[in-house]
């Protein structure tokens, strides 16, 4: 099977590539640190993503790297890791906390060493602040007091948001997933049925095409439900008339597309219309606005104040983009405060928010900056809004 996937070579290239930017700011060594739920660093180097508990990699000035787990990864860890160096720490372990009393854990003091970091006073770079537990900091503290630990989350936002090709490759097959999936939806959505049926159909299709898991914690949402900019789908039975929001999404090699489009169980009339056709045009206009070379405030400011002076804007929630990858909203956001300017293949979705008191919408796909424009993933929402009669 010729499957779409990131090359062993290209995370031997990210790790040189972080090592250059670790010397270039006089730093030592980086750890970045992941979660299950949010594991894109660690994956981003070692192609590993953890299960109950947390993983890491460091990342020496050298080019040498390690991968970090918990105590019961070590075997999950070689075979499915990408580097030759696995070390197992106390750290790492689950949030239940077990003592773990025979094992005999490495420290971090074991995986500097054996990737070529020696001495006390070192510079300690942690590239996933937030994602950094309180053990895997005090742990470190205590390994190295005499060392000088920096926020470089910086680092890793300028590694991950110019994809390469095999980066693109997999959103693309994503893409091509989600819109298998968004048409089965469709095809079965009917009153009587609930949320979390239809994300069953959608995690049905997804790997039956040939996703590792779904994207995101994919969304079926229905009339009052859709207000929420970030939520969950549940038992609720969905009634004509309805809108629903649907979001899908599917995991390529770690990469995490998403469609968003509303769906009405029914003829869309009056305001519920206005609402959405104007988050359609706002949407489209997004679009139209970005290529490479423009300040990344540039659109958020006008789109805030297209809001604004259409009547909208206790109604706005957010900007009109966010970085998407391996997480599918990953570093940078593009808002009004963004200081960064667009580039060739930085990937964003134009994600398309409002909310309303009784409903909400969302227009979301991919694209990727180009020159004079963008690369579109997907051209499912040319389809309009969607109004299935019974």
């Amino acid at each position: 099977m010729n499957r779409i996937c990131i090359p062993d070579w290209e995370y031997q290239e990210r790790i040189q590539k972080a090592a250059k930017m670790l010397r270039d700011r006089g730093l030592d060594v980086m750890i970045v640190a992941s979660t299950e739920s949010d594991y894109a660093n660690a994956r981003y180097f070692s192609g590993f993503w953890p299960l109950f508990e947390r993983a890491g990699v460091a990342i020496s000035a050298s080019g040498d790297a390690a991968l970090l787990v918990g105590p019961e990864s070590a075997v999950f860890g070689k075979d499915f890791g990408k580097l030759e160096k696995v070390f197992v720490l106390r750290e790492f372990r689950e949030s239940a906390d077990p003592a773990y009393p025979e094992l005999q854990a490495s420290t971090f003091n074991d995986v500097f060493k054996a990737i070529g970091v020696t001495g006390e006073h070192i510079k300690i770079g942690l590239g996933s602040y937030v994602e950094c537990t309180l053990p895997i900091y005090e742990g470190l503290k205590d390994a190295y007091p005499k060392a000088e630990l920096v926020r470089c989350n910086d680092i890793m936002v300028a590694l991950r948001q110019i994809k390469s090709e095999n980066e693109l490759a997999c959103i693309r097959e994503g893409f091509r997933i989600v819109e298998i999936a968004t048409d089965e939806v469709i095809k079965a959505l009917k009153p009587g049925v609930t949320e979390l049926q239809m994300v069953g159909i959608a995690q049905r299709v997804i790997y039956e095409q040939g996703a590792e898991y779904e994207g995101l914690p994919m969304y079926v949402f229905s009339e009052a439900s859709t207000r929420h900019a970030i939520s969950r789908s549940s038992y609720k039975v969905i009634g004509k008339n309805d809108i629903v929001q649907l979001n899908l999404s599917a995991k390529i090699d770690g990469y995490s597309p998403a469609i968003g489009l509303p769906v009405c169980m029914g003829k869309l009339e009056g305001e519920r219309r206005d609402i959405i056709e104007f988050c359609k045009y706002m949407h489209d206009w997004t679009e139209s606005q970005l290529k490479a070379g423009i300040p990344a405030s540039q659109v958020p400011k006008q789109f805030l104040q297209m809001y604004k002076d259409a009547g909208y804007e206790k109604n706005y929630v957010y900007g009109p983009c966010h970085g998407t990858g391996m997480i599918e909203v990953e570093a940078p956001w593009m808002e009004t405060s963004s200081d960064y300017i667009l580039r060739e293949n930085m990937t964003f979705q134009i994600d398309t928010f409002i909310s309303g008191d009784t409903f909400g919408c969302r227009w979301e796909k991919g694209i990727a900056i180009k020159e004079n424009g963008v690369e579109s993933y997907t051209d499912y929402l040319k389809k309009g809004i969607i109004e299935l009669g019974f």
